[in-house]
């Protein structure tokens, strides 16, 4: 009798275990990530879209005036032709290969160790003493991204340098925190995280980058905020927030972008918005295309970089159908857009125009970086090449308040002294055809 009761509790216990396996795996990727480490391209935090419903990204824009310069500005993109929007993301480039379409971003626990990243634009970064020019451990780079492949803007793991032919952006996500570090031109040489410049956004707030600084992104701007993303297309609720897009040349810049990257006459400014037509038909367009359409004519699309022009940015997902995505995005041409007032910001609710008051993710139970987190405020040391900041390429006619295109002013430093010449930012974004 005891054997047979003995063998009824082992039944028991075995069933209850592969129930609680069975329920382990049926659990949301957005419950199971929150408990592991490291994720490429894992669940983000939310609730949706990111940033506060105030941010610059996250505004309905349906009823801003209209740029009197618009239809020149948009002739200009169209350069004599006619320039069809691109879906500028998607999975593998080919099966099991490295390269990839799209934006990754990496999503860390508040415990994930700092790294120091060495920058060529030091004097714009985050997590640099800019007293003394020395970084220290600031960003939660896992050591994943040195050696695995998608983890990083382009494919390729970190340890392999393809910084000459990919602008090799790396997003990385706080979840515990809300936090948001963006690089730009990174590369793992054996020792050191090199990049070309940092930055870091509370995504709990509406942080904007000093008047002059750049960002990983031309703009100044945070990207993952502006990335079409499957989960949102997909999901049950319509798109809340703009799109970042692309175009072959830029001229200063205008709110709410911090940075220029190019002075070329009759070309927009960075931070420039475009808005899809409302009286554009998009009813025999598919519906996963007819959504982030909607988004367009709701939150419109926000200039951030130089590129390949009307190239529309989403994050990398084996999921996305391209068959489906080009021609549906090639159905729309810049004509089908209007450009929105620039600099435009409306008298309420106003973004924060201000960076974090310390810079310090001291929430993370991490150790503390050993360097005192500089202030967002800090004004840079002029380089060589650097062209002024706080260019304004245009001026508003229409009666809209535009007092956020005045420069924010900082407090000087002791300058560091000249620095070595440097090539302009990001004159040219190479993109894969497809």
């Amino acid at each position: 009798m005891s054997k047979r009761f003995s063998l009824v509790a082992q039944v028991l216990a075995g069933t209850a275990l592969l129930l609680a396996f069975a329920l382990l795996a049926a659990r949301p990727a957005e419950s199971a990530a929150s408990d592991v480490g490291p994720v490429a391209n894992g669940a983000l935090p939310g609730p949706f879209p990111l940033f506060p419903p105030t941010n610059w990204w996250n505004l309905d824009i349906t009823s801003w005036p209209v740029d009197s310069n618009s239809a020149a500005f948009i002739s200009f993109i169209n350069n004599g032709g006619t320039r069809h929007l691109h879906p500028d993301f998607g999975g593998d480039v080919s099966p099991g290969s490295a390269e990839i379409y799209g934006m990754p971003y990496i999503v860390v626990d508040g415990t994930q160790t700092k790294m120091a990243v060495q920058f060529l634009y030091s004097d714009e970064s985050d997590g640099v003493d800019h007293s003394t020019d020395t970084s220290y451990p600031f960003y939660p780079i896992p050591d994943q991204a040195i050696t695995e492949q998608h983890w990083i803007e382009g494919g390729w793991p970190g340890n392999q340098d393809q910084r000459s032919s990919n602008d090799r952006h790396m997003l990385i996500v706080d979840r515990d925190n809300k936090y948001l570090y963006e690089l730009y031109n990174v590369f793992y040489d054996g020792t050191n995280w090199l990049g070309g410049s940092g930055a870091f956004f509370d995504m709990n707030t509406n942080n904007r980058r000093p008047d002059g600084w750049t960002s990983a992104d031309a703009a100044g701007l945070a990207i993952l905020p502006g990335l079409v993303r499957y989960d949102e297309t997909y999901g049950p609720d319509e798109i809340g927030h703009a799109f970042r897009v692309t175009v072959r040349a830029t001229n200063g810049y205008v709110y709410p972008a911090s940075h220029r990257a190019g002075s070329t006459s009759g070309a927009l400014p960075m931070g420039a918005r475009l808005r899809l037509k409302p009286a554009k038909d998009i009813s025999s367009f598919p519906a996963d295309a007819q959504k982030i359409f909607r988004a367009m004519k709701r939150y419109g699309l926000i200039v951030a970089d130089n590129g390949s022009d009307m190239y529309i940015t989403g994050t990398y997902d084996t999921r996305w159908n391209n068959d489906v995505l080009n021609p549906a995005f090639a159905g729309l041409v810049a004509s089908d857009f209007e450009v929105i007032t620039l600099g435009y910001d409306p008298p309420a609710p106003t973004p924060t125009a201000t960076q974090i008051p310390a810079m310090t993710p001291t929430a993370t139970p991490t150790a503390t970086p050993t360097q005192p987190l500089p202030t967002a405020t800090a004004t840079r040391t002029p380089t060589a090449t650097r062209t002024p900041t706080a260019a304004i390429t245009a001026t508003p006619t229409s009666a809209p308040p535009t007092a956020t295109l005045t420069a924010i002013p900082t407090p000087t430093r002791t300058p560091r002294g000249p620095k070595p010449t440097k090539t302009p930012r990001r004159t040219v974004t190479l993109s894969l055809t497809r």
